[in-house]
């Protein structure tokens, strides 16, 4: 059997679990590969273990790989795999589980540096300053939520573990849960941001959602205000937060998540006029990267190649 271990971006993917009990040829990728070289390189592979949506696996690959039988991603879902043309191929996909609090932990985090002005005070510091500006306290602001699912949720309790009012909107809202949670519901997205201090987004990439906060959604914000995205990339468009920050002096937005990833150098976000002085904030996709989930994530990757040799196969996705 011959493995391949995609995207080990931080080379801990062998330490994680114990990959030599499955008796096979394993190599592991530690950085993306270029699409127009993944058929061949990725041809020689009976199994393709994906962490999350890092590289996509279209039809198009999927018909160059001969050899592929199994795919395992890290998760229970991974919109960047064509799953019907992995059916037609008779390639089986499985998952894996995850923990459920780091994405929240990372978006309470951004939220903080932005209202502290963490990144700029720090510079200023290291460069034999001191304090530059006043930071923000978040007690009693308003936390705009897009989104109040599982992470969303975490995110309303946070908020009001630190006293904010929080409010929240999705386009299938269940008013029941809001109030269950102590939030009010927003009768449209426009609504939230126009009341809230902070925003965070927490919905799924669909084609509903995809530039879903777009320059009227984000014309409706404060001018103070804060946006955090640890959701995906395109739920915001790029272009027009750009344009909405350079317009507004004192908006600031922290981003976790990109239209591509990694991102690449000299790419808009990375302009120095706002990353510079700490008003757009950017993160390589941290949110579920801890040491722990990815212990889970391999883990329950080689107990599922395991179940999968062996002809019963753990956690499908098809």
């Amino acid at each position: 059997m011959n493995i391949a271990i995609l995207d080990d971006y931080t080379g801990d993917a062998l330490a994680m679990a114990d990959w030599a009990s499955l008796g096979a040829t394993i190599t592991v990728f530690d950085a993306p590969i270029p699409e127009a070289e993944r058929a061949a390189r990725l041809a020689p592979f009976d199994v393709l273990c994906l962490m999350r949506e890092r590289m996509p696996l279209g039809a198009e690959l999927i018909a160059a790989l001969p050899a592929l039988k199994l795919v395992v991603t890290s998760g229970m879902r991974n919109l960047a795999i064509d799953m019907a043309a992995a059916r037609a191929r008779g390639v089986t996909v499985c998952g894996t589980g995850s923990r459920k609090t780091t994405t929240s932990e990372l978006a309470l985090l951004l939220l903080l540096a932005l209202a502290r002005r963490l990144g700029p005070e720090s510079a200023s510091l290291a460069a034999g300053g001191w304090q530059r500006a006043l930071g923000r306290d978040l007690a009693g602001l308003t936390l705009g939520l897009v989104g109040l699912g599982n992470i969303g949720g975490q995110m309303a309790a946070l908020g009001q573990a630190l006293g904010m009012r929080v409010v929240a909107w999705s386009p299938n809202l269940d008013a029941a849960r809001a109030e269950a949670l102590g939030v009010l519901a927003c009768p449209s997205l426009h609504a939230l941001m126009a009341q809230a201090d902070a925003v965070s987004v927490h919905v799924v990439l669909s084609e509903r959602s995809r530039g879903m906060i777009d320059a009227a959604a984000l014309d409706a914000m404060k001018p103070d205000a804060m946006l955090v995205n640890t959701s995906r990339g395109p739920v915001v468009d790029t272009r027009a937060l750009l344009a909405t920050l350079r317009a507004r002096p004192l908006m600031s937005a922290a981003l976790d998540v990109f239209d591509t990833e990694p991102l690449p150098p000299g790419h808009p976000l990375l302009a120095p006029d706002l990353t510079g002085p700490g008003r757009l904030l950017l993160t390589p996709h941290l949110g579920y990267a801890t040491r722990e989930t990815f212990r889970r994530f391999h883990a329950e990757a080689v107990e599922d190649i395991a179940a999968w040799a062996a002809g019963t196969p753990l956690r499908r996705l098809d």
